[in-house]
């Protein structure tokens, strides 16, 4: 384990406890601040932050080499982890989920943990190749979940 791995996992929790603190109060946005935790690596990764980008969201991007921690304190069921995690307006945005959703999830205010596309399908915004059909779930963080959109 390199000398920065705690420090930097550290640093990732402290960002989301205050993320989380000052995200409830906040009062709904269009087009409110994105901070999505990722792998330095990871490329579709980039993919989805550009999507998110072109689609009118401020996003800030903070680089972990170890997510578990962050998905732990997010509530992200293990069945719905995917490589990049999101944090919107009081909300988890698990994975490749297109902005159209993020903005639907925004509109309507759920009362959801947040919203996962589990994996990486093929066509999802920032992953290449022939789309396949996957699904939008929305969850809380016992697990309990439903589908919130189809694609």
């Amino acid at each position: 384990m390199s000398k920065n791995k705690p420090r930097q996992i550290s640093q990732g929790v402290t960002a989301l406890a205050a993320f989380f603190a000052v995200a409830f109060m906040a009062a709904p946005a269009q087009s409110a601040d994105v901070l999505v935790y990722k792998s330095p690596t990871c490329g579709c990764c980039k993919g989805w932050v550009a999507h998110m980008e072109k689609n009118g969201h401020s996003v800030k991007v903070q680089d972990l080499e170890d997510l578990d921690q962050i998905k732990k304190m997010a509530g992200v069921p293990e069945m719905f982890q995917a490589c990049h995690t999101a944090m919107i307006d009081g909300y988890v945005v698990e994975g490749h989920v297109p902005a159209k959703d993020v903005a639907r999830l925004l509109k309507e205010r759920p009362k959801v943990r947040g919203i996962a596309v589990p994996g990486m399908p093929a066509g999802s915004p920032g992953m290449e190749g022939p789309p396949e059909r996957y699904d939008v779930v929305q969850f809380q963080a016992n697990g309990t979940s439903s589908v919130f959109a189809k694609h």
